[in-house]
Parts: structure tokens; sequence; C-alpha cells
């Protein structure tokens, strides 16, 4: 059962080959098996899922069914659930059991979706490897000496291994996109306020955005046309329709203009991801779609853009984990003082803390304008590049990252060139637009990713340009060996 995509488990379930109960059964053995190997699941809801897989099944029974009824998925623990702890992969929130559901959450468990836990991930979002979680780092199914990407290596690792069909996953400058590219998976970050935000843990609020991690764009396609849609508990939800993505699956690609920015094939790039990326074009032109090569003159600025925008809404953001409310108390303070400071050196990571620090300093009076505001100037810069390329073009390709999976521990120890692998993601969350990734090959038996950016509220278009892709190719049906 755990070779089947969700849309194959959904049909499946709906003939009634098997129940709910027996699948939901079946990869929660798959996770006591390799979860110890992978440590993608930091909490595991075995009973919770077995209840619902039990209520879905009665759904099924009076045939009052949706497609996703009795599928099972993974949350990253960035999402509130109702009654399970939520970490958000930090010893600060080590003992937080939310009292409510994520949106996401409460829009996929109406759908009669079966949560089978919480996936590890960098510590609040902060990372590019899910090396920085208090819970240990999640290693990647294709090679367990290297990373699997993050900051949603969890979900990602869970889904390539097959411990579950799909998982969400919040993508602020590449955190879905990445581990997708360097697991093999397909990973959709939708517009930015496509999904409401309500009850996922913020890390950079102008930039989070949620999404999932699946095997296919047809899944992709199921669970986003769900999760969608205008929620007034976010106030940063955007009033739009939201189209039937499936539907739109099957549109036919010729005349599709694919933009291709010359930025994207620098020095940094793997040259053999770079062949693989042609190697994709070439499949789209024999389905009638034409490249066109264009620029994004503002592209490489986008990391340093980054590194001061996303801290600073970080510092801000994390203001509230103070010992007094929630989250980590330090013992025996003995003053307030000493209990603000010593709760938050206690519960807060070396990164988390670094970039508490930056987000800070470039707040702080006197370097406001040189740093913040000058990098909010450049951001709408770096927008403006994609609005120009989007006149031209339909969607933009290229690599998802430069290079395939590194080797854990391999960048701790420098947080520039570890930041670098997000260098073809950051600028897509700067501007607020779609992007996916789907696997377009392997470089040196690892898989390796294609990003396709799309135009504001365009997803339908990016889940049919993947599908036709998927369709032509089986990378996205490839298993790392010993998961299969």
């Amino acid at each position: 059962m755990h070779n089947l995509t969700l849309a194959e488990l959904s049909r499946e379930l709906q003939a009634r080959r098997f129940t709910s109960e027996e699948l939901t059964h079946a990869y929660l053995q798959r996770i006591g098996r390799f979860n110890p190997q992978l440590n993608a699941f930091i909490t595991v809801t075995q009973d919770e899922a077995l209840a619902a897989a039990r209520a879905a099944d009665a759904r099924i029974q009076r045939g009052d069914a949706g497609p996703l009824t009795g599928v099972p998925l993974a949350h990253k623990d960035i999402f509130c659930t109702a009654g399970v702890k939520t970490s958000c992969g930090s010893k600060m929130l080590d003992n937080f059991v939310s009292p409510y559901d994520a949106t996401v959450v409460e829009r996929l468990k109406s759908a009669g979706m079966v949560m089978l836990g919480k996936t590890n991930m960098d510590e609040f979002a902060m990372g590019s490897s899910n090396e920085t979680s208090f819970y240990g780092p999640v290693k990647n199914p294709w090679d367990q000496k290297r990373v699997p990407g993050g900051s949603s290596g969890g979900s990602a690792a869970a889904v390539a291994a097959r411990l579950s069909p799909a998982a969400t996953g919040t993508d602020t400058g590449g955190s879905i996109r990445q581990p997708a590219a360097l697991t093999g998976l397909t990973g959709i970050k939708p517009t930015y306020g496509r999904v409401s935000r309500y009850g996922m843990i913020a890390f950079a609020s102008s930039l989070d955005q949620a999404g999932v991690l699946t095997a296919t764009a047809e899944d992709a396609a199921m669970l986003l046309g769900v999760m969608s849609g205008f929620d007034p508990r976010d106030s940063t939800s955007v009033d739009q329709p939201v189209p039937d993505y499936t539907a739109e699956l099957e549109r036919p690609l010729k005349g599709l203009r694919i933009g291709l920015p010359k930025e994207f094939f620098d020095r940094g790039l793997n040259e053999q991801v770079g062949a693989a990326v042609h190697a994709a074009l070439d499949v789209y032109k024999k389905l009638g779609a034409q490249v066109h090569d264009i620029s994004l003159p503002n592209f490489w600025l986008s990391v340093p853009t980054y590194y001061v925008v996303a801290p600073a809404e970080c510092s801000s953001n994390l203001s509230r984990y103070d010992g007094v409310r929630f989250g980590h108390r330090c013992e025996n303070p003995v003053d307030l003082l000493d209990m603000y400071t010593r709760s938050r050196g206690e519960g807060f990571g070396a990164e988390v803390k670094r970039r508490i620090m930056t987000g800070t300093y470039v707040l702080s009076a006197g370097y406001y304008d040189a740093y913040y505001l000058k990098a909010q100037k450049t951001r709408s810069l770096i927008r403006q590049d994609f609005l120009q390329a989007f006149s031209q073009v339909d969607v933009i390709m290229g690599p998802s990252t430069p290079t395939p999976a590194f080797g854990l521990g391999e960048k701790t120890d420098d947080p520039i060139t570890m930041y670098l692998n997000d260098i073809y993601a950051n600028g897509v969350n700067l501007a607020g637009l779609p992007g996916i990734s789907i696997p377009m090959g392997f470089v040196d038996n690892l898989p390796v990713g294609l990003q396709i950016i799309g135009n504001y509220f365009d997803e339908a278009r990016l889940l049919c340009v993947a599908h036709s892709y998927q369709k032509e190719t089986d990378w996205h049906r490839r298993m790392p060996p010993g998961f299969s």
C-alpha cells in the first residue's frame, strides 16, 4: 500500500479495497520500523490516528466521504494541533500542547484525513538542513549520511521513505522546495496569502507560507485545494477564488512560454544539475512549450536581502517567548530579568540566537535605515524583476538547489555557505510568488529538483505544468533503496 500515491490511495479507499484503519496501521508500522533511523517524526499519534481512521471508515460506509477521507498524512511540527505537542523543533516549546488546531490542520481534518504525527524540523523553521532541531538532525533516506534539506526536512524524509503519503510543510525562503529537491519529491509553496497562516507558528510573517510535500503534482493539487481559501482569522489571508486544481491538471502545454533566467546558471551551479535542467526543458519542448532566455538582474541580491528581512521579523516574532506565559522557563530565577534571560538562553538554539541577534541589530536605532529599510527597497526591485519577466513568459524554470544533498555536519560551521543553498528560492518568497519543485533526475545517485515559478495565484498552471512533466517521466516514482 505504501507504494501508492495519495491519489491512488484515495481511489482504493473509495473502492473499498482496504480500509483506512488497515492503511493507517500499515503506515504506523513503517514509522515504527524506519523512524529510529531517519528521525523524521517528533511525535507519533498512534491512538488518535487509529481512532480517526475508524471514523473515516464509517464515513466511507455511509457514503458521505470526500476524496481525501481516510488518507493518512503528517504535519510539520510548526502547525498547532489541539491536544498534541507542537514544539517547532525547539526546547522552548518542548512542553507546549496547543489548545486549538491551525486552519491548515482543521481543514484537512474536516476533509477526513488521518494525522499520523508531527514531523521534525529546523528549530522555528530556521535552517536549510534540518540540523538545528532540538530533537537532533533528520537523515536523508537516499543517503543517511546526508541532510534531507530544511526546514521541512522531517516532512520530506517521511514522505520520501513512504512513512506517510503526504505531509504539510512551510516555506519562508525555500523550506518546502529545497527539501523536496533533495529527497526526490514534489513540493509546492503557494502564493503568499493563498493558505491561512492562522495557527502556524511564525518565523518571518511577511515570508512564511504553508504548502505540501507529496510524491506527485496530482497529490499536491488534491491537498492544496482543501487547504487554500480565505480565513478571516488571518489578516494576511487573501479573499481570492480557489480553482479546482485537479480539474486543471490536464490542460495542454502547447504554446506555454518558459523563461530561463541566465542568473540561475552561474559558477555556483553544479554542472550535472544544470544539465538535468536542460534535459527537463527538452521534455517540455516536445510537449509544445517554448523556452525564452530572460534576466532577473537583482536576483543576486536575494540572499542578502532575505537575511536582513527574515531575521528582523524573527527577532520581533520570537520576543513573545519569555518564560512567562508558555514555553520553557528556567529553574529558580532570582528576579524577572534573570527569568527572561535564562529562559531564552536555555530555550533557544545557536541558529535561532544568531538570527535574533542579527534581526535586533538591523532594527536598532542608527541601523534601521542602513539595513532594514534598504532591504525592503531591494525587495521591491526583486519583485519588479519577476513582474517584468512574467510580462514575457508564463512560468520561470531553473534548478531548485545548486547541488544535490550535502553531508551531515558539512556546513554547520559556515552559516553563509549554508544560507547559499537556498539561493534560487529566497527571491520567490521575497516577491510572494508561488513555486514548485519536482524531481528531474539524479546526480551521484542523489535526487535533484526542477523549480517552476509562477505568477501570483497561478498555482493551477504550476501544478498542470508539473503534472505534464510527470506523465512523461518516472523520476517521481523512484524510491530510496531499502524503503521500497
